[in-house]
């Protein structure tokens, strides 16, 4: 009973420590785009009302009123931080709707490309780590580390151009950009014209996202089969699927997750110039958007809803690695 109790005391010491630092994290983050905004040349009310628009002083100076940019920067971060805590994100001055709804639209969009990057990226990129380790030294291990290092190094929206290209300018087999044909309604595309769409932008996240699961797992794989158990495996005659599936499986599988889900932030920065590039109607474009037309509630938005993607990616991460290996559960 006692030993529950322990049980129950430790694990809610742990659940506390998890939600102070995502608070912790999320105010930091606010307070740092906030202060980086407020000291940008970007001036919200003349992006709110056009470059065209010429306003007398005093129009100005009521605009600045009716916002709150003529109070000190302390309390315009405290009325932003509270509206937040109510659940308004305020409203968009590029898209003149509530940052929140936009957010919600895009969100979804993104996901599904992360997505289907992250688990095409993480399979593929572990079968050919494997396969390299199992062939180190040989034609296919040379041609797994040179594509990987030749990736590696390769921006997101280079590739995307490249593959924009090749795939929609030259051989016409994808289309240019967007999310769906152009000047169809939302509600009238097809799943088909859809995943048409969908194809290039996902395919370049996963090309990137390989190149560091492959490498690791090479690494990871190595050392698992110069191990002494795996020596003594191969004494007994294992030999290849049997080996692999034995010993090298449970052995690298664990670290590849790890490093799986803490790729979460890289696939969200991979995913804002992917779909800039392809003009993808997601949260990536969407905060390029806001950055260029000047949107200071969107940008500001888009930035706390992705750290906390990206702090739930880590935690996920951490949790993982703890049901699938119980040394690190005591670490949590």
């Amino acid at each position: 009973m006692v030993h529950g109790r322990l049980g129950g005391t430790g694990l809610a010491r742990r659940v506390t420590i998890r939600v102070l630092r995502f608070v912790t994290l999320l105010v930091g983050v606010s307070v740092l785009a906030f202060v980086l905004i407020l000291n940008s040349p970007v001036d919200p009310i003349q992006a709110y009302v056009g470059a065209d628009v010429n306003l007398t002083d005093e129009q100005l100076e009521r605009l600045r009123a009716y916002w709150g940019l003529d109070r000190s920067p302390i309390e315009q971060y405290l009325a932003w931080a509270r509206a937040i805590l109510q659940g308004n994100l305020g409203t968009s001055t590029l898209y003149r709707a509530p940052v929140a709804e936009i957010i919600a639209e895009r969100f979804w969009a993104s996901f599904a490309l992360m997505g289907v990057a992250w688990v095409l990226s993480g399979l593929f990129g572990y079968a050919l780590g494997v396969v390299a380790a199992f062939r180190r030294g040989r034609p296919a291990d040379r041609l797994v580390t040179g594509y990987s290092y030749l990736l590696s190094s390769t921006p997101a929206f280079w590739l995307g151009i490249v593959l924009l290209m090749i795939f929609a300018v030259w051989l016409a087999w994808f289309p240019v950009g967007l999310a769906g044909p152009h000047g169809v309604p939302a509600d009238e595309v097809t799943f088909a014209q859809r995943l048409h769409h969908f194809v290039l932008p996902a395919a370049t996240l996963s090309l990137i996202g390989v190149a560091n699961i492959a490498m690791h797992t090479r690494e990871r794989m190595t050392d698992v089969l110069h191990s002494d158990y795996v020596i003594f495996a191969r004494a007994r005659g294992e030999r290849g699927p049997a080996l692999f599936w034995n010993h090298g499986l449970r052995n690298s599988i664990v670290p590849a997750i790890t490093l799986q889900f803490a790729y979460f932030a890289e696939l969200f920065g991979g995913s804002v110039l992917a779909e800039t590039v392809f003009s993808y109607p997601g949260l990536g474009s969407t905060l390029t958007a806001a950055a260029l037309g000047s949107d200071v509630p969107l940008l500001l938005g888009i930035v706390l809803i992705s750290s906390a993607f990206v702090f739930a990616g880590n935690l996920v991460a951490d949790l993982v690695n703890a049901g699938i290996d119980p040394r690190v559960r005591s670490r949590l």
